[in-house]
């Protein structure tokens, strides 16, 4: 446990505020507690923590309960203050806090999986708990009875869930960089569609119930926006970390996506922009610049006499070009690109300045996150990492 931080303030950038200590392993996972002042903290050392603030601006325990095996998730719902807990052992254990989140009161066990829970959901509005397992399956079941309604055999194993309560679908984000949407019944499920766009694993969803937009982030660096309630199968992607995503929110008063990555990254993109779709890449045996043969095209190579070229493609018009043809770099924000990647000659000169404008701000939490949440009433944003720590972030200079 640590003192309260008082940075000096700094427009535009996150103001850390307080760091929470004395763990003995990763805190897994860890959610702001709204309108209390107060933290909970799932850590891998098998300990339930509830943290509030004290008069001296230190954080303390006032609950403090071990488990007979490490937690792998968690859910809280602050209306009824119920704490859903995915175990290793593939169980769901629900615990009751009390008003002063002094203690913590058993409620019911759930043997929801046969293998470590790797994603758990409380829906208040239909009481159901929704779990997804290493076993592959994704359940629901009441709360209140503890009956399973329904399951599904899910493609691989589940890393991100969410769930829209107007039309009862379920977005499952999968290892296979998969994500399913699925409508649940009272007791069945019929799939939807799926989405396939990562390379890499879906590791956090987020979605915007008022826009209809499914935001996926991925092993592979990359978030994909998903525009399902435009009707019009849009996908725009957007580059700006350099490591797996970890987490993802939505400020929908604001109109602002808050990325983290494992290598420390905060990312605020502004989506109340006109974003581009990036373009397919094309498919061509020569340079559609300069009509120079690639290596694999050996009849054109024999006839004209020249060496084969590799082949590149610009990332604003997807043609198929040599390394001569697109020896520039820029970045291109609105198709999401806030790094420089390659383009074509003719498109870098097309680019100007306007369009180079970032539409995202880079912010660095100095470790490296395992765990992101966002708490929109307080504007405080929470990140664990893998030094054990838990930090807290004024995020209203870059969120309002």
């Amino acid at each position: 446990m640590a003192a309260e931080i008082q940075p000096q303030p700094q427009a535009r950038k996150p103001c850390l505020l307080s760091k929470i200590e004395a763990f003995q392993d990763v805190v897994s996972t860890a959610v702001i507690i709204p309108k209390e002042d107060g933290v909970i903290s799932v850590s891998e050392d098998r300990t339930i923590r509830v943290w509030l603030k004290r008069d001296s601006g230190q954080y303390w325990p006032s609950v403090y309960h071990t488990m007979s095996t490490s937690c792998s998730c968690m859910s809280f719902n602050p209306e009824t203050r119920r704490l859903s807990l995915g175990m290793d052992t593939g169980s769901i254990c629900d615990f009751i806090l009390s008003e002063d989140y002094n203690k913590m009161t058993p409620a019911s066990t759930y043997q929801a999986h046969q293998g470590r829970v790797t994603v758990v959901l409380f829906v208040l509005e239909m009481e159901w708990l929704l779990s997804t397992g290493q076993d592959k399956n994704f359940n629901w079941h009441c709360s209140e009875s503890g009956q399973q309604l329904g399951t599904y055999r899910t493609a691989a194993c589940v890393s991100g869930l969410q769930f829209d309560v107007e039309t009862r679908h379920a977005f499952v984000g999968d290892q296979s960089g998969q994500v399913t949407i699925l409508k649940l019944e009272q007791d069945s499920c019929s799939l939807v569609t799926t989405f396939k766009g990562h390379t890499g694993n879906v590791t956090a969803l987020c979605w915007d119930p008022v826009q209809r937009v499914l935001f996926s982030g991925s092993s592979d660096h990359s978030i994909i926006m998903w525009d399902i309630g435009g009707r019009k199968g849009t996908a725009i992607e957007m580059q700006g970390h350099h490591d797996k995503v970890q987490g993802l929110c939505y400020a929908s008063h604001t109109r602002q996506l808050i990325s983290c990555s494992s290598d420390g990254g905060i990312v605020i993109w502004n989506m109340d922009v006109t974003r581009q779709e990036t373009p397919e890449w094309l498919d061509s045996d020569s340079c559609q610049k300069c009509e120079q043969p690639f290596f694999w095209n050996f009849k054109q190579m024999w006839d004209s006499k020249k060496i084969g070229l590799r082949q590149h493609h610009c990332r604003k018009c997807g043609q198929a070009v040599c390394g001569k043809c697109s020896s520039k770099r820029s970045t291109i924000p609105l198709m999401g690109f806030e790094f420089e990647v390659r383009v074509c000659d003719s498109c870098h000169e097309s680019i100007t300045d306007e369009d180079r404008a970032p539409t995202a701000t880079f912010h660095d939490s100095k470790h490296c996150i395992v765990y992101m949440h966002y708490e929109p009433t307080t504007g405080n944003l929470l990140t664990s990492g893998t030094d054990k720590v838990i930090k807290l972030w004024d995020m209203t200079p870059v969120v309002s």
